[in-house]
Parts: structure tokens; C-alpha cells; sequence
């Protein structure tokens, strides 16, 4: 695992704006992940640039005003809302004198924090491993700058080798594991199927209202709280819906702006249930003013994880902070796109269980219509033996 910040670790934020339109959300954003992380934040640091500078991300000169901040705030980290080289770390750690972490940094090890199941550390310990591995060099350039010398001939480089080959049996070891597990949920996976359970996959940015709806609707006591990914394990329940039955409802983990790929392709184990379900329930905090873009960064990786082909029906949620009245909308061609709903306070409920019901009739239908025409195949064939 990477080290972790200390809780209470004093932090300064950097922000660069490169044009960005939602620069202030992504400020706050920032912020909120800091602190869910355990910083307490003492100051943040902005300008303005065309491109990142090679060197350092900001530039000589900032790089100046950033260490000036730190003496002042007496703070020991600096946190980055943008993805660093390991050059760039390195050298800033070099000038500031203190630890420099990038926004996957802190990802990673917010996750770390919140990961309860024996699966959740593994896959977090693995997407840290691979995220290590690109900077593995760092506490060995003081030897490769040298090329040798007195008593740094050889041992550095062997060194290095060695903690790459471990680093690696520890990586393979990790993927063995979670292949062995997502193996079993396969297997867990296709009895439900047999049993034609309609499998629907709560899916949404983070802190969208994904983990207290889904204890709204199985009362199931999963964690939930105002943070940033406060749930991270998928958990599946039995959900009795009039006129549907039993369907299997997935919570999953929330999705956020440039979501570290180690990450994604670490949990992709876990985020198996959401491309392999029969409807994905996209839960959308409806009192964001950037809820769009929040809609297209989820999307994004429902792609990136191949779920883009999976149904999705909007669930506008919170309408409790906007006193919009709870409803189901239909598209021209009367499917049902969005439920508006308040998971807090329970409005809508009712007619996203109607929702279910009418997909999950839908599917039974789809079903029977398949099996019909497969029966018919088979009977045309015996018919006529000389076409096979």
C-alpha cells in the first residue's frame, strides 16, 4: 500500500486552470476529497497556464509562491487536482522539501480508507501496486545520476530489479486472487440468471444518494453518508417488487471526474455486476448544478468498463432540495427514461418500484417471445431433417 496521510495532516491545494469551464466545482470537488482523505486544509494555491510546464506542472515561479504558502501555513503535504509524472513529483518534492501527491494519489487512498471486504483491499491494493511501479524509481535516481562511482557500482541497480520483480509477484498474485473470486461470482451470477431474477445495478457519480437508496428499497443497512465513496464493496440483496417478484439489486461504487484507470481496471472484478445486468438504475443528484457533467463522467466509464450497452433508466434523486413533485417521464416511444424521487424522504418510491415491475414484465415477455421462436427453429428442423 502507499503511504496514507496521517489524519490531521496540515495540506495546501493546487488548482491550475487551463480554461476549464466548471473550474470552481472542481475546486470544491477537490477540497471534499481532501478532507474525506483526512487533511485538514490550510490554503489552496490557483493560476493560470496554456500547458502543464514539463518540469514541475506550474513553473519556477509558483513553485516559489507554493513553498512561501507552506512555511506560512505550516503544512507538510501538498495535493495536486491534476495527474503528476513522476518527474514532475519528484522534482516538486525536491524544491517544496515536503511529501506531493496528484489526484490519483488521493483517490487511491481514500479508497484504502473505505475498503471493508477481503476482495475491496485487494483490488485497492492492486490499482496502489501498479500506480507504485511508475515511480518506483524514485528513491534510486540519486544512484542512476551517478553512473556508479565508489561503493554505488552495481547494488542500486540490483536493488531496483529486485524491488521490480517483487513489486511484480505481488501484482500477479493480486490478479490471481480476484480472478479466483469474480470465477465464484460468475458462477453465483448464472444461478440467478437460471432463476430469471431481473438483475438491476445501481450506478451513479459519488454521493449521488446511490447506498440510501438502496437501503430505501431493501432496508439492507448499508453504509451511506454525505462523502465522498463511502461505499466501495458492491452488495446485492433480494428485492420483492408487486406484480415482478424477486429482482437482484447491486449497490455499486460512485464514479468521479477522471477516475484513475488502475483503479477502474482493478475493480472491474467487482463492476462485472453492472455490465452484466439486465438494467442499470443511474442515480443522479438532481440539486447539482453540474449533474450533466456528472452524467457524462458515469457514462464515460460504463464505457470504459463495456456497460454502455446495458439499459439505463435516469433516477433524478434529492428532489427533496428542489421541490420538483415526483413523477415518471416516457420518451416519444413510451419507455420510461427518468424517475424523479427523493431517497431521503421516500417520495417516488412507489413509482420506481412501478418502474421495475414494468421492465422487469418486459423482460419476462422478451424471454417468452426468444423461447418461442427457438422452439419454433427446432420444430421446423425436425420437420425437415435434410436442412440440418
Amino acid at each position: 500500500m502507499l503511504d496514507r496521510p496521517q489524519a490531521g495532516e496540515r495540506a495546501l491545494i493546487v488548482q491550475v486552470d487551463f480554461g476549464q469551464a466548471d473550474l470552481p466545482d472542481q475546486l470544491e470537488e477537490i477540497r471534499l476529497l481532501a478532507e474525506s482523505a483526512g487533511a485538514v486544509l490550510c490554503g489552496d494555491v490557483g493560476c493560470k497556464r496554456r500547458g502543464p510546464d514539463p518540469a514541475t506542472f506550474v513553473g519556477k515561479g509558483k513553485v516559489s509562491e507554493i513553498a512561501a504558502m507552506l512555511a506560512a501555513a505550516e503544512a507538510d503535504l501538498v495535493i495536486f487536482n491534476h495527474e503528476l509524472s513522476p518527474a514532475q513529483e519528484r522534482n516538486l518534492e525536491r524544491e517544496l522539501k515536503c511529501r506531493v501527491i496528484d489526484r490519483t494519489s488521493l483517490i487511491l487512498d481514500i479508497f484504502a480508507l473505505r475498503a471493508q471486504s477481503a476482495e475491496g483491499k485487494l483490488q485497492v491494493e492492486l490499482a496502489q501496486l501498479e500506480h507504485l511501479s511508475t515511480r518506483l524509481v524514485r528513491g534510486w535516481t540519486h544512484l542512476e545520476r551517478q553512473r556508479g562511482g565508489i561503493g554505488l557500482r552495481g547494488p542500486g541497480e540490483k536493488q531496483l530489479e529486485t524491488d521490480r520483480r517483487l513489486l511484480g509477484n505481488r501484482v500477479k498474485l493480486l490478479k490471481e486472487r480476484l480472478d479466483k473470486l469474480s470465477r465464484q461470482r460468475g458462477v453465483q451470477r448464472r444461478a440467478r440468471l437460471r432463476r430469471d431474477a431481473l438483475t438491476v445495478s445501481l450506478v451513479g457519480y459519488t454521493n449521488a444518494g446511490k447506498s440510501t437508496l438502496f437501503n430505501a428499497l431493501t432496508r439492507a443497512g448499508v453504509y451511506a453518508a454525505n462523502q465522498l465513496f463511502a461505499t466501495l464493496d458492491t452488495t446485492s440483496r433480494k428485492l420483492w417488487v408487486e406484480g415482478a417478484g424477486n429482482i437482484v439489486l447491486s449497490d455499486t461504487v460512485g464514479f468521479i471526474r477522471d477516475l484513475p484507470h488502475s483503479l477502474v481496471a482493478a475493480f472491474h472484478a467487482t463492476l462485472e455486476a453492472t455490465v452484466e445486468a439486465d438494467l442499470l438504475l443511474h442515480v443522479v443528484d438532481s440539486a447539482s448544478h453540474v449533474r450533466d457533467q456528472q452524467i457524462a463522467e458515469v457514462n464515460k466509464v460504463l464505457a470504459e468498463i463495456g456497460a454502455e450497452h446495458v439499459p439505463q433508466v435516469l433516477v433524478w434523486n434529492k428532489i427533496d432540495l428542489t421541490g420538483v413533485a415526483p413523477a415518471i417521464e416516457r420518451d416519444d416511444y413510451d419507455r420510461i427514461v427518468r424517475v424523479r424521487v427523493s431517497a431521503r424522504s421516500g417520495e417516488g418510491l412507489a413509482l420506481l418500484r412501478e418502474t421495475l415491475a414494468e421492465i422487469s414484465g418486459e423482460k419476462v415477455e422478451a424471454r417468452r417471445v426468444a423461447a418461442s421462436i427457438d422452439n419454433a427453429d427446432s420444430d421446423e428442423l425436425t420437420e425437415h431433417p435434410e436442412h440440418s
